[in-house]
C-alpha cells in the first residue's frame, strides 16, 4: 500500500480572567488505516495534561488554562493511504430489526440531528429511491446542492432543521442535515470530524479548519460520505466520532476564556 505522510496540528490562543479547566479533542484516534509517526503537545506557559478516552473511545486531553494569555497546541505526522475512501454502489441498507445493536444509537434523534422533525421531508424526497449506497449518495447530493457554505451563518445552537430552513451553513451543518435525513430513513449515521488536507484537489482559498463528514452503516460496515465536498477524498484523518458535534467538540472550556485565535494545519509532509 502506498502511503502519504500528512502534517497535522492546531494551536489555540486564549485570554482568561481566571484559571480555567479545558478539554481538548484534537489528537487523531486509533485507526487501522492511519498511523501516527510523530506527535507532540505544546503549551505556553507549560501546562500539565491528563489523557483519557471519552464515551465513544475518542482520545481527549485535560488541562487548566492559566489566568492571562496562554496557548495550547498539537502537531503530528500521520501516515495514511494514498487513496480516497472506499465506495461500493452495491452496499445494502439493513432492515431495522437486522441492524447490529451498536448501530441503533445512530438512528435516534440527538441535539443537532433531528430525524423526527425532518422525517416527512426525508421520506417524500428519498423514500421512493432504491435503498442502499445510492440513496445515501442522493441525500448527500441534495444537501450539497441545497445548502450554501457560509462562515458565520449558523450558531452553536443551530440544528439540522434550522439549517435546512435557512439554506446556509458550514461543514458541520451539512453533516448534521445529511445525518438527520439518513436517520429518518432508519439508516444509521454518525458524525465524524478531523483533519482533511487538500490532497490532489483544487486548494480551498479559505484558511484551513477542522472538517466534518459522516459515516453510514450499510451492509456490514461503516462507509464515509461527505455532503459538504460531495466527492471522495484522500487524507482524511479522524479525530472523533459521535452522535453529532456536541459529542466531539475540539475544545470544551469550563469558564469563559476569550479565544483570541485558532490555527489548524493539515498538509502533505514536504519530506515524504
Amino acid at each position: 500500500m502506498v502511503l502519504r505522510r500528512i502534517q497535522v496540528g492546531c494551536e489555540f490562543r486564549y485570554l482568561a480572567a481566571v484559571d480555567t479547566p479545558v478539554i481538548f479533542q484534537v489528537q487523531p484516534g486509533a485507526s487501522r488505516w492511519n498511523a501516527i509517526e510523530t506527535e507532540r503537545w505544546t503549551s505556553t506557559p507549560a501546562m500539565p495534561t491528563r489523557e483519557y478516552l471519552d464515551l465513544y473511545g475518542n482520545p481527549c486531553v485535560r488541562a487548566v488554562l492559566p489566568a492571562g494569555r496562554s496557548s495550547f497546541g498539537y502537531e503530528a505526522v500521520v501516515a495514511c493511504p494514498d487513496a480516497a475512501e472506499d465506495a461500493d454502489q452495491g452496499a445494502r441498507e439493513c432492515r431495522p430489526d437486522d441492524l447490529p445493536d451498536h448501530t441503533l444509537l445512530y438512528i435516534l434523534p440527538s441535539r443537532y440531528c433531528l430525524p423526527d422533525v425532518l422525517g416527512d421531508e426525508a421520506w417524500s424526497r428519498f423514500g421512493g429511491l432504491a435503498p442502499g449506497y445510492g440513496r445515501v449518495q442522493a441525500i448527500c447530493q441534495h444537501v450539497h446542492d441545497h445548502l450554501e457554505f457560509q462562515y458565520g451563518s449558523t450558531t452553536a445552537r443551530s440544528t439540522a432543521a434550522d439549517v435546512n430552513l435557512a439554506g446556509r451553513g458550514v461543514c458541520r451543518d451539512f453533516t448534521h442535515l445529511a445525518i438527520s435525513l439518513c436517520r429518518a430513513l432508519n439508516i444509521p449515521a454518525r458524525y465524524v470530524f478531523g483533519y482533511l488536507p487538500d490532497l490532489d484537489v483544487e486548494p480551498d482559498p479559505a484558511p484551513m479548519d477542522f472538517a466534518a463528514w459522516m459515516e453510514v452503516w450499510l451492509g456490514e460496515r461503516w462507509w464515509t460520505f461527505d455532503p459538504r465536498n460531495n466527492v471522495r477524498r484522500k487524507g482524511r484523518i479522524v479525530i472523533g466520532r459521535g452522535r453529532d458535534a456536541s459529542d466531539v467538540a475540539m475544545a470544551t472550556t469550563f469558564g469563559g476564556p476569550h479565544l483570541e485565535a485558532m490555527v489548524v494545519r493539515s498538509e502533505a509532509d514536504p519530506q515524504s
